[in-house]
């Protein structure tokens, strides 16, 4: 039954949109939140539980509906009352000046004209459309004429309003804007995909164009984008006089506007202005090919009107190309801080954007093979700020016949461990973890980390330092550490000294999961390494087992059981071992348990806070009757665990009907097991 108007419920719901959309807008326009992420995440979970109590209270701007809708099987079209044209390209001074010159000619006056200048953000261009304040259409630039309907899509990025803020806005406007992904963000999107053996993204422009036209909206919603608007498409009335004021309106309503945005008088100005931005260009958070000059005044740009493709009132003052031809001397192999390792073009040294460039990243082997690039070719190098430099092309033309291909060595050029590459994945990995010193630092932390051995005060600083002054050299050295190596390190008095002993001497005594995760094997996460070491029992077993006896484990497949394999394969590693087990390392017997357990091949997600126990109990209680505990609901989830505060995964696991379970039920279930 319908909940009347006057109902609490719905005014709380009412209560918690305006509260959410005011915090998204201080926190993605303004960048000024003024509550912290925990607070935040408290609206959000008390929204979701009781439109999921009260579905009927659901509308499409509330902001539950961000989290992206179902997959489409294809992208609907959109058509432009008013064409998306794109802009006339200037390169040099003489060609905006000659541009300012028809401007003043076609409004028939010799005065400066009032123009504003923006940096040109080089994304992907997207119009939407509210009506009555409501985002009811998004759309991509296509032809111009039409493009590609992509509203499910637009609904999932943050700093796009799902309903206008504010007031004055016309019935029916159709917003104009790019959207683009910050440099930060897309260097961890791509780290994180390179992480997942995945193919990157080779620069944010064709990221964010890609993200927008996923047919999956949970896809979008996963990617760090934003929107920025550039000008209007259709109105039901004008709202202003001058776009300067258009833009201060859109500020209001809820869009995010470019703090560099800027009303100029005259062509000098304009060209101020661009040496402005072309001087912070590599400092600016977003990617930028230029800077967009347009008349301010909207009736001047009525009177100039269009050309066939382009607005006379309008130009985009391009930046010099930040790409150039060299040639590629070599080719090596660079191991990275989790061991993976990228192929390196060595260059010969040339000038882009300023800068003299030596080397580029080629990402993975099949990024090379695609581009084929060999060893004495001439290709085009781009640089795009502080990034790495990219190979993007070969002239294929001036390849020379003394060029030849490389290969991806078959053992680390760090340590001599061998190099793999799992299936299904596009990295190579050196599996020396253990020892190589390119993964020193990494491989140490995670050792120490909260659920490996649990070495209380072994933070980055004081790695860093142990690495740098040669006192830590494989993860066993920890235990050889005295208190006179640490009191002589930085900010690193007796007492912490006499602590972190302590600690390193407390993680001797350990379980052989914790160990085997600590380990850092990839593939092998704290599921696993509990699952082996239920199997085999001991390390020695586990060590020696082949990969048909490994993938006997529960949840070990062919690629787990060879990662496994390759690892204690390698020389180096036993030696770390064997040298943590002289050090003291040491652990109860593990009962070995390869019969069918109660909870074998079911998959538990716990969402929300319960009652009887910690998280981390209930996920012990259900490992060892055989369960397995995921972070994220799927189709593959056997139940969903419910208590209090459930956040987003109860939504989930309603929408691919997943079994949900009650605090009570659950303990039902962990009983008849």
């Amino acid at each position: 039954m319908p909940i009347s108007n006057t109902s609490p419920i719905k005014n709380r719901v009412a209560q918690l949109r305006d509260e959410i959309n005011h915090h998204n807008y201080r926190y993605y326009v303004l960048d000024a939140p003024i509550i912290s992420d925990a607070e935040y995440d408290r609206l959000l979970r008390e929204l979701q539980r009781l439109e999921a109590e009260h579905p009927d209270l659901i509308t499409p701007d509330s902001p539950t509906q961000r989290v992206g809708a179902k997959p489409l099987e294809f992208l609907g079209e959109v058509r432009h009352g008013i064409p998306m044209t794109s802009l006339d390209n200037a390169f040099d001074k003489a060609e905006v000046r000659d541009w300012d010159r028809r401007v003043r000619q076609g409004l028939e006056t010799s005065e400066a004209v009032r123009y504003t200048a923006e940096p040109k953000f080089d994304g992907a261009s997207l119009s939407l459309r509210y009506e009555n304040g409501l985002l009811v259409r998004a759309g991509t630039r296509g032809d111009g004429t039409k493009g590609e309907d992509v509203t499910a899509n637009a609904r999932t990025i943050k700093s796009v309003p799902l309903r206008l803020l504010g007031k004055g806005w016309p019935t029916v406007l159709e917003v104009r804007g790019e959207v683009v992904i910050p440099k930060r963000d897309f260097e961890r999107l791509n780290e994180e995909r390179l992480a997942r053996g995945e193919n990157i993204f080779a620069n944010p422009r064709n990221a964010a164009a890609g993200s927008l036209r996923q047919l999956d909206p949970r896809i979008t919603a996963g990617r760090p984008l934003s929107f920025f608007p550039w000008g209007l498409g259709e109105v039901s009335e004008q709202p202003a006089l001058r776009y300067s004021q258009i833009v201060q309106h859109l500020k209001e309503w809820g869009f995010p506007v470019t703090e560099f945005f800027r009303p100029v008088n005259g062509i000098e100005e304009c060209l101020a202005y661009y040496q402005e931005i072309t001087a912070r260009r590599n400092d600016l958070p977003f990617e930028v090919d230029g800077v967009v000059y347009k008349v301010d005044d909207l009736a001047a740009r009525d009177t100039l009107g269009f050309t066939a493709r382009a607005p006379r009132w309008g130009v985009a003052h391009k930046f010099p190309a930040q790409e150039e031809t060299t040639v590629v001397e070599d080719i090596l192999a660079s191991v990275g801080r989790t061991g993976v390792i990228t192929p390196v073009a060595m260059l010969r040294p040339v000038e882009v954007g300023g800068v003299t460039v030596s080397r580029a990243t080629l990402h993975n082997e099949d990024e090379l093979r695609r581009k084929d690039i060999h060893i004495g070719d001439t290709v085009i190098v781009r640089r795009a700020g502080d990034v790495i430099p990219e190979v993007v092309g070969v002239i294929t033309e001036k390849r020379p016949e003394s060029a030849h291909a490389w290969h991806m060595p078959k053992t680390c050029p760090m340590c001599g461990s061998e190099v793999v590459r799992l299936e299904n994945e596009s990295a190579h990995h050196c599996i020396g973890g253990l020892y190589c010193p390119a993964q020193r630092m990494g491989a140490i932390l995670h050792f120490a980390s909260r659920h490996a051995m649990d070495i209380d005060g072994l933070g980055d600083k004081l790695v860093a330092q142990l690495v740098e002054k040669g006192l830590v050299k494989t993860v066993a050295d920890l235990y050889r550490l005295t208190k006179e190596d640490l009191v002589a390190l930085e900010r690193m008095g007796d007492k912490s000294a006499d602590n972190l002993l302590a600690a390193i001497e407390k993680s001797k005594r350990t379980t052989l999961p914790r160990f085997l995760y600590a380990l850092g094997i990839s593939q092998v996460g704290e599921v696993t390494a509990k699952q082996l070491a239920r199997y085999f029992g001991g390390l020695e077993q586990l060590i020696n087992a082949s990969i048909d006896e490994l993938q006997a484990v529960p949840d070990v497949g062919p690629v787990v059981a060879a990662s496994i394999h390759h690892f204690f394969a390698q020389p180096h590693n036993r030696e770390v071992i064997d040298a943590l087990l002289d050090a003291g390392i040491h652990w109860p017997q593990e009962e070995i348990s390869r019969a069918y357990t109660p909870l074998s091949g079911k998959t538990f997600v716990l969402t929300g806070t319960l009652n009887s126990m910690s998280r981390d109990e209930a996920k012990a209680r259900i490992e060892a009757l055989g369960g397995k505990v995921s972070g994220s609901v799927s189709g593959k989830t056997s139940y969903v665990i419910v208590g209090v505060e459930a956040g987003s995964k109860a939504d989930k696991a309603r929408e691919l009907g997943v079994t949900m379970l009650a605090e009570q039920e659950f303990l039902a279930l962990l009983e008849e097991a």
